[in-house]
C-alpha cells in the first residue's frame, strides 16, 4: 500500500517526463507490537516524529496515527481516532509527513475538526493553498510593534484593560463565572476582518451553541471555527489549537486583522500531558512533564503581529482555574508568556456582577502604550477608588469606621456606586472604545 511520500515521488517523476532526479522513497511496512493506553509501540519500520502511519486492523479498516515518539527500534504512535480492532502484529505502514495543512478563504463560515475535516454538512472543503502546521518563524524583530488599540467591545476591558491590535491576553476563569458569556461578547463585538475561534477539549454541546449563540449566522460568515471536544483523542486536541493557530497565520499574511479565540489554553496543555506521560516522560511540576511549558510558548508566540505590519493576530487564551487557583502550572506559565491576563472573580459573580472582571487581579502590560494619556490617567483613578473600597471593606461591614476619617476614603465610598454600575454590561448591548472612555470620565466630574 504506497503512501503519500510515493504517491508524491510518482507525481514528480511523471511531471518530469522520466528524468529520475531522487530515489524513489522505499516504504517499509512495520507490525504493532504493544498498546499501552493509548499509545500504540511497533517496529520494523522508520519513520520521523511527525509522521503519519496507517493501522490496518483485522476488518482490514485503517486506523489514523502520528508519531510522537521513538526509543531504539519501536516507533511510539498516537492514534487520532478509535482503535477497536487492532490486534498484535497489526501492519503498520508509515505515510510520511504532515506538516502542512490546506487554507484559503473557503474557510470561511465553516466548522472543522482537528484533522482539518468539515463537521457542519456543507460538503467538501474547496482550498488551493497549504500553510505549515507548525508556523514559520519570524525574526522578532520584523514584527511591528503594537500601537493601535482594539475595541473589544467590553466597557471594562476597553477602558480600563485596554487590549492592543496583536496583543496576547489570556482569560483567567474558574467554572461557572461567565467566561462562555464574555467570549461571545467578544466575538461579536471586536472590530477585526476575521475570526479564528478553537474549542479545545471542552464539552461537545457547548460546540453547537457557541455557533448559535454567541457568532450566530453573521459572526460565522467571517468566522473559522475549529472544534475537537473532550471526548477526542489527545493528539486531535492538541491539533485543534495548532490547526486554528495556523489558520489565523495565514490570514494574518494575508493583511487581515484576526482575532484568535482559543478555549482553552489549559486543555491544550493537559492533552500534552496525557500524550507526554504515556510515553514515558517523567512528570516534573504537579504532574506536568516539562514538555508541556516547552509547548506553550511554541504556540502562543505565534499570534501577535505580522511581519512588518502586515496583518495581526490578537489573540484571547482562556485559562481554566481548577478552585479557583491562578498559581497552578498552566495559569503561572501563561501569566509569564502573555501580554496580560483578565481574571474572572466568583466572588464578584456571587454578587451578579457581569462580565465579572476582577480589576485589581488584572492588567493590560500594553495599556500605557495604545491608551492616551487622559485615558490612562483616569483608568489608574478608577483603579485607585475601586481597590482602596475593596480593602477597606471589613471596616464598613462591620460599621467601624468614622466618616471624615480619610477624605480619599470618603471619596471612595462616595463613588462605590458609580464604580460598580460601570463594571455592569449588558451581554446585548456593547459599548464602544470611545463611550467607555467618555462615560468613565463622567465618574469623576464634579457634580
Amino acid at each position: 500500500m504506497p503512501g503519500d511520500a510515493a504517491q508524491r515521488w510518482l507525481s514528480r517523476l511523471h511531471g518530469q517526463a522520466g528524468r529520475l532526479s531522487e530515489p524513489p522513497p522505499v516504504i517499509v511496512e512495520g507490525k504493532l507490537t504493544r498498546m499501552v493506553g493509548l499509545t500504540l509501540e511497533a517496529v520494523g519500520c522508520e519513520a520521523a516524529i511527525g509522521d503519519r502511519c496507517v493501522v490496518l486492523n483485522r476488518n482490514g479498516e485503517r486506523v489514523d496515527t502520528e508519531v510522537v515518539g521513538f526509543a531504539g527500534e519501536s516507533l511510539f504512535l498516537m492514534p487520532t481516532g478509535h482503535t477497536r480492532g487492532l490486534a498484535p502484529n497489526a501492519r503498520v505502514i508509515p505515510c510520511g509527513g504532515s506538516g502542512e495543512i490546506p487554507v484559503g478563504p473557503g474557510l470561511l463560515g465553516r466548522v472543522i475538526d482537528g484533522a482539518g475535516r468539515p463537521l457542519d454538512g456543507r460538503g467538501p472543503l474547496r482550498l488551493d493553498e497549504r500553510q505549515p502546521l507548525a508556523g514559520k518563524f519570524v525574526n522578532p524583530l520584523d514584527r511591528a510593534p503594537i500601537r493601535e488599540p482594539l475595541d473589544v467591545g467590553v466597557r471594562s476591558i476597553n477602558a480600563l484593560l485596554t487590549v492592543g491590535r496583536g496583543q496576547r491576553i489570556g482569560l483567567f476563569a474558574g467554572s461557572g463565572v461567565g467566561k462562555s458569556v464574555l467570549l461571545g461578547m467578544m466575538t461579536r463585538y471586536t472590530n477585526a476582518d476575521i475570526i479564528v475561534v478553537g474549542l479545545v477539549g471542552e464539552r461537545g454541546r457547548e460546540v453547537k451553541e457557541f455557533i448559535d449563540d454567541s457568532l450566530g449566522p453573521e459572526g460565522l460568515a467571517r468566522a473559522v471555527v475549529v472544534a475537537t471536544p473532550a471526548d477526542n483523542p489527545p493528539l486531535m486536541r492538541m491539533h485543534g489549537a495548532t490547526i486554528a493557530t495556523a489558520i489565523a497565520e495565514y490570514f494574518r499574511d494575508q493583511g487581515k486583522h484576526v482575532l484568535l479565540l482559543m478555549d482553552s489554553l489549559t486543555r491544550y496543555a493537559q492533552a500534552q500531558r496525557e500524550i507526554a506521560l504515556t510515553i514515558g516522560e517523567p512528570p516534573a511540576t504537579r504532574g506536568y512533564p516539562p514538555s508541556v511549558f516547552a509547548r506553550l510558548p511554541q504556540l502562543v508566540e505565534r499570534a501577535g503581529m505580522g511581519v512588518g505590519g502586515r496583518g495581526s493576530i490578537t489573540a484571547f487564551y482562556t485559562v481554566l482555574t481548577e478552585g479557583d487557583d491562578t498559581n497552578d502550572p498552566v495559569a503561572d506559565s501563561a501569566r509569564a508568556i502573555l501580554d496580560g491576563h483578565i481574571v474572572l472573580s466568583r466572588r464578584l459573580a456571587e454578587r451578579g456582577q457581569y462580565p465579572a472582571v476582577d480589576i485589581e487581579a488584572s492588567i493590560s502590560r500594553l495599556m500605557s502604550v495604545v491608551a492616551a494619556p487622559e485615558h490612562y490617567a483616569l483608568a489608574r483613578q478608577f483603579r485607585h477608588y475601586y481597590s482602596l473600597y475593596e480593602q477597606n471593606q471589613d471596616l464598613f461591614n462591620v460599621g467601624a469606621y468614622q466618616a471624615g476619617t480619610n477624605p480619599e476614603l470618603d471619596r471612595a465610598v462616595e463613588l462605590r456606586g458609580l464604580l460598580t454600575a460601570y463594571m455592569r454590561q449588558d451581554p446585548l448591548q456593547p459599548v464602544a472604545s470611545q463611550a467607555a472612555v467618555e462615560q468613565l470620565a463622567t465618574i469623576f466630574r464634579p457634580t
